[in-house]
């Protein structure tokens, strides 16, 4: 793949996960390639990745479309993400240095920051923070069969939902959550990391879940 293509892959997934495109939206060639300021053969490639990544579905003769999930396959997410990353952190408590507490517990604290309900909040800033967090567990976990299953799940729910979704009780809960998890990172207690991450992915599917029968019922 040359450099515009992988330039092409990452900026259509950012505008893909920042929620540009809400699920079963249009992708147009022509339309990303103007966007882009690359040509049309950049972003072919780039949305043929996608579709590997399970963020695009393309159709014959329909072209290239951001996924959209049912509500029963939002839940089978939930089973294997519940199943996978509760896991991955208890196997990361062991491995995290100082240097990796230290940058967990920053996105921790950047996080509460930039999310919490007041005249300063900013959730489209979270997105990328709560992404971070996330793949660093994931990376220190270094258990990568696990991790490859892991990114498939994690995605769509991400282009179906953002933090714009929350209320806010389960906003502050999730939150909340990421703290109490460097914390339990920093005790070195394995079971309370799995935890309060298996609480955390539960929080998230409540609220996902809930979101997306209310937009199934008024289909």
């Amino acid at each position: 793949m040359t450099r515009a293509s992988e330039r092409a892959v990452d900026a259509v997934r950012e505008l893909i996960l920042h929620g540009e495109f809400r699920a079963g939206s249009r992708l147009g060639e022509a339309e990303l390639a103007e966007r882009l300021g690359v040509s049309r053969t950049p972003v072919r490639e780039a949305l043929t990745r996608l579709a590997a990544e399970g963020l695009v579905e393309i159709a014959p003769n329909r072209g290239a479309r951001v996924v959209a999930w049912t509500l029963a396959e939002l839940e089978n997410v939930f089973d294997l993400r519940s199943s996978l990353e509760p896991r991955l952190t208890a196997r990361a408590v062991a491995r995290a240095t100082a240097e990796d507490l230290e940058v967990l517990e920053e996105l921790a604290a950047e996080m509460v920051a930039v999310g919490s309900p007041g005249p300063d909040q900013d959730l489209d800033a979270v997105v990328p923070l709560n992404r971070e967090f996330h793949g660093r567990l994931v990376a220190l976990a270094d258990q990568p069969a696990m991790a490859d299953a892991l990114a498939k799940a994690v995605h769509a729910p991400i282009v179906l939902r953002n933090y714009h979704t929350y209320d806010e009780a389960s906003l502050r809960r999730s939150l909340a959550h990421h703290v109490e998890i460097v914390a339990a990172i920093r005790a070195r207690d394995p079971e309370w990391a799995m935890a309060v991450m298996t609480a955390h992915i539960h929080n998230a599917r409540a609220v996902m879940v809930r979101a997306a029968a209310a937009e199934e019922a008024g289909a």
